[in-house]
């Protein structure tokens, strides 16, 4: 019996409608760009598989930096005890994340640092003795699947279920170059009625909600108020981080610096699950007291594990060395140059590009999880090339290591995917 078979019998997959859509996919292999099933059949991982993969599947710098791990300690209690890996990570972390970022905490996955992040904006201001209770964020944001992430999540299509026992969320558009001044007035008047703790917000690019971009200017606009009227900062860049939006983390394209930011996906190169909620000074001395119940006491049993941190050490290496950051240059202007080709055609209605990040909307009316949806993913991986378009939007987000070849067929791909729509 094939893998895919035996699958059937006990696994319930995620995202995954399964009366709808009973077939899964059986993977047996990975390197580099490049996924194997088991049929012999390969495929471009054109999306690095959710964004995480970034330096390649099965490097073999990061597995044998894990192996020697390994060998040493896989894993301890990280409350009362430390190891040389978290540490070293805390260290070279915070030599790249904006200037303001002083302290770092484990968690496990991206909906964890994010469930951090609203945590500590919440009990600043408790510690402080000025409960508040409200949180700001985007339309059409996504945070992640726990109930706080969720909460401030705004894809209904996730939520729908839970959203009586969200917690209090005011939501504003997206800045776009032309609305920060309204942005800011309803800003004005959320403050004005509600006692608003933080604001979180995926900066430049909201993942879930199609690869949808905002301009910087008027994200900064929207940070320094908040920071003027001491609402706590949290920027998710669990999507973003790591080098995709053509700098280390988006926020280093904003003036105004986050207080808090979440991190995941690409931290550990894909390689073992592990997130961070990294915080100003400012924000842990507000828990940083005599009176034990102001902690933070938020912990998972795999916070910081050794073999997690060796791998996120690995990757930051690879990140900041030349062959990466070329690449990163390289898949920037191939990007550029297929947008500008294929901008004119009658199937695309528009083009962005973030960095490595690119996204074609197309000329058609489209379900997020309608038969069109599933006829072009399966058009896409019949040709060679995994991609999983966001509704009406194709996106690419591949890892740092794909070779032009690969590109150029990712490219010639889609565009014969406008023939089928």
């Amino acid at each position: 019996m094939s893998i895919k078979q035996r699958d059937k019998n006990h696994i319930w997959h995620p995202l995954t409608q399964h009366k709808l859509h009973p077939e899964t996919m059986a993977i047996t292999k990975a390197k580099d760009c490049m996924l194997y099933d088991e049929d012999g059949n390969e495929y471009i991982d054109a999306i690095a598989s959710w964004y995480s993969s970034m330096y390649g599947h099965c490097n073999d710098f990061v597995t044998s930096r894990v192996y020697k791990q390994m060998q040493q300690l896989d894993h301890v209690v990280f409350a009362g005890f430390t190891h040389e890996p978290a540490v070293k990570l805390s260290e070279e972390l915070i030599k790249i994340l904006p200037e303001n970022q002083e302290k770092i905490f484990f968690g496990d996955n991206g909906s964890t640092s994010v469930e951090i992040g609203i945590k500590m904006a919440l009990q600043y201001h408790f510690n402080k003795g000025n409960k508040r209770n409200t949180l700001i964020a985007f339309q059409e944001s996504f945070h992640g699947d726990t109930f706080g992430a969720m909460s401030v999540s705004g894809l209904s299509v996730y939520n729908g279920p839970f959203e009586d026992f969200f917690l209090d969320v005011k939501r504003i558009p997206t800045p776009n170059g032309k609305n920060h001044e309204q942005i800011l007035e309803t800003l004005k008047e959320i403050v004005k009625n509600n006692a608003v703790a933080g604001f979180i917000y995926e900066p430049l690019v909201q993942g879930a909600a199609a690869m949808k971009m905002h301009d910087p200017k008027g994200l900064d606009q929207i940070l320094k108020f908040c920071k003027e009227n001491n609402i706590v900062t949290v920027a998710d860049e669990v999507m973003t981080g790591f080098g995709k939006t053509g700098s280390n983390f988006a926020s280093d394209f904003m003036e105004t610096k986050p207080d808090v930011i979440c991190m995941s996906k690409a931290l550990t190169a894909g390689l073992v699950p592990m997130s961070i909620t990294a915080c100003t000074q400012k924000i842990y001395n507000a828990f940083y007291s005599d009176d034990i119940g102001k902690g933070l006491f938020h912990c998972h049993t795999y916070s910081a594990n050794p073999i997690a941190c060796a791998a996120a050490l690995a990757g930051l290496e690879l990140l900041q060395s030349v062959e990466i950051q070329n690449n990163i240059s390289r898949i920037t202007a191939k990007h550029k140059a297929f947008g500008e080709h294929i901008k004119t055609h009658s199937k695309v209605k528009s083009i962005r590009q973030q960095g490595i990040i690119f996204a074609l909307d197309l000329n058609v009316e489209m379900e997020r999880y309608g038969d069109l949806r599933y006829k072009l993913f399966n058009f896409f991986m019949a040709n060679g090339v995994f991609l999983r378009p966001l509704g009406e939007t194709i996106y690419i987000q591949a890892p740092y290591t794909i070779t032009n070849v690969q590109l150029d067929k990712i490219y010639t791909v889609i565009e014969n995917a406008l023939e089928i729509v």
